[in-house]
């Protein structure tokens, strides 16, 4: 089922790049339910906005709690001010779909995922991490050594802007050198483990090691 989501969505995708962003800054209507998603809708810049659910999961910002657990010294429960006082990382990458779509030069804001490994006291030898999103549905995962990347950022800005709801907001996950659905949105926890376990798209036959480029069978120019 994995595959015939993506071969149907690569359709919007090129829709996407003909119908060019000016444009699609107008739209903001649901264009269609697929098996696996909940919604699709195009957004302003390019992007898609794709759900696992039936609809976006809301999250109070002054909640918002970051737990992080599993395989660590110090368990973390971290508010959206305890991510604001850690050390802040700015990058400016594209966003890659693996349905063919990408936006250029995102400017992303937050604390890199391996800061915050070292703030709750990962074990070292730990081989892999779990990601979950509050929707109650979305999972993912990454190796350790993914996660200890310099491009490996837990994300509370983007353009400037706190990360909105229909992107993942309050913070989301973004791995720059992999496909979009490796970068969980609303995110709410991560588990450190001594095994990868797929998550919902591996689940569905989507290629756990999700390099832009070099894996789902497509050729697109990867991300540096």
């Amino acid at each position: 089922m994995g595959r015939r989501v993506v071969l149907g969505m690569v359709g919007l995708g090129v829709v996407g790049v003909f119908a060019g962003r000016a444009a699609q800054q107008t739209v903001n209507s649901t264009v269609g339910t697929i098996p696996g998603l909940g919604a699709v809708v195009p957004a302003a810049g390019g992007f898609r906005i794709y759900t696992v659910t039936n609809g976006y999961p809301e999250m109070n910002p002054n909640a918002y709690r970051l737990a992080v657990y599993g395989g660590v010294n110090n368990e973390l429960s971290l508010s959206l001010a305890d991510l604001a006082d850690l050390p802040q990382t700015q990058m400016t990458k594209d966003f890659q779909c693996v349905t063919g779509w990408r936006v250029d030069d995102v400017p992303w804001n937050g604390v890199l995922l391996s800061d915050i490994l070292a703030a709750a006291g990962a074990n070292p030898e730990a081989y892999a991490l779990r990601f979950f999103s509050f929707d109650g549905v979305y999972t993912e995962s990454l190796t350790m050594e993914q996660a200890m990347r310099p491009d490996v950022l837990i994300a509370t800005a983007m353009f400037g802007k706190p990360v909105t709801r229909e992107h993942g907001g309050p913070v989301r996950l973004y791995v720059a050198p992999m496909y979009g659905y490796k970068s969980l949105k609303w995110l709410s926890g991560i588990e450190v483990v001594n095994t990868v376990v797929p998550g919902y798209w591996e689940q569905r036959g989507y290629d756990i090691d999700a390099w832009v480029g070099a894996s789902n069978g497509r050729n697109d120019d990867p991300i540096a």
